[in-house]
């Protein structure tokens, strides 16, 4: 059973897991949309993205080396950051909303080997998307699971940085001299 999950705060995967954690990445997108021609509006809204994405990286930094200590402090740093009032509306209710999250967006602070984003698995899901855009949907439930195995075997090499042409030309082949990729990701997610 899956106890911890990762998404973008959409509400069907609310009551999915018992931890659920957000992307950093999805909630900046908020901030991005923030548009203004008031240049005061536009300092506030900047600088404190700059903060925002520089606490960001704190995160990534923490995730590779591990620390209850810095663990504390960084929650202490989210309560100083998001207490920000900026006396630009918009911003300080996005600011509000953020603050409200703290706990998802925090849950790295309690399990590093989680990803402070789900931008590879999103972007997995474009191509998918493109594809059937670009080809008018298929025709048959077999061209569907064809389309769904094709696109899943090269999204899964490509993110396991294998040329999916020589994965499938093994395969096809019946040399079986590469490595599953099933036994790539095993492999992969023991390193993790």
């Amino acid at each position: 059973m899956v106890t911890t999950f990762l998404s973008d705060d959409a509400p069907q995967f609310r009551k999915l897991t018992h931890h659920h954690a957000l992307c950093w990445i999805h909630d900046g997108r908020h901030y991005k949309k923030l548009h203004t021609t008031v240049p005061y509006c536009q300092e506030k809204t900047k600088a404190f993205l700059d903060k925002y994405w520089d606490y960001y990286f704190k995160l990534r930094e923490l995730r590779k080396n591990p620390n209850s200590d810095v663990a504390k402090q960084l929650s202490a740093e989210f309560d100083r950051l998001f207490s920000t009032e900026t006396n630009y509306p918009p911003l300080d209710d996005r600011i509000s909303k953020t603050k409200g999250k703290k706990e998802s967006l925090l849950m790295v602070l309690t399990f590093p080997e989680i990803p402070l984003n789900n931008n590879g698995a999103e972007l997995g899901a474009r191509v998918k998307v493109r594809k059937r855009d670009v080809s008018l949907q298929s025709v048959t439930d077999e061209e569907t699971r064809a389309n769904d195995t094709f696109m899943t075997i090269v999204q899964t090499a490509r993110k396991l940085s294998v040329s999916a042409y020589d994965y499938l030309l093994d395969r096809v082949s019946n040399r079986c001299e590469m490595p599953s990729l099933a036994q790539l990701i095993q492999e992969k997610s023991a390193l993790s």
